[in-house]
């Protein structure tokens, strides 16, 4: 039996204090610890299915030319998970410049430490793919901290 990807009165997107009350429920139903480590796995799911459905698994693309096909499905004409303003790769060191994060709207900027875990994990899958090889990935700025961007940064394991 098919899956509906499509609702016909409302569209395809949700909002984004839905998708908060998701996590917050998870976070107390599972824990920080846990509700991060699903939404992380989630994500990399995601984003590696996402790297197969743009042609990006396995190529010699730029990471100029993969970032155009990145931001046109996760931004403004996509699913509007975040803009991907650059992505830069210095040695085996891979950062990747995100701005109006899904994760950090409306988030909390006290001292807790940030975390865009769903998509963290999207990047992360869609790199991986990309890059073919197993990555480490983190974040490591955020805009809730003063950050000018939400980087995640990407290590080889």
């Amino acid at each position: 039996m098919a899956v509906a990807l499509h609702r016909e009165k409302l569209g395809q997107f949700n909002s984004i204090d839905a998708f908060r009350a998701v996590v917050e429920g998870m976070s107390d139903a599972l824990g920080e610890k846990a509700t991060a480590v699903a939404l992380v796995a989630a994500g990399r799911l995601r984003g590696k299915k996402l790297a197969e459905e743009l042609g990006l698994k396995g190529t010699t693309q730029s990471l100029e030319e993969a970032t155009q096909k990145i931001t046109q499905v996760l931004g403004a004409e996509g699913s509007r998970l975040c803009i991907i303003d650059k992505i830069v790769q210095e040695g085996d060191l891979v950062k990747v410049y995100t701005l109006e994060t899904l994760c950090a709207v409306g988030g909390d900027s006290s001292d807790s430490p940030a975390r865009c875990t769903f998509t963290l994990g999207i990047v992360w899958g869609i790199l991986t793919e990309l890059l073919q090889q197993k990555i480490k990935g983190s974040h490591t700025e955020s805009v809730l901290r003063g950050g000018a961007y939400d980087v995640f940064e990407f290590t080889p394991v």
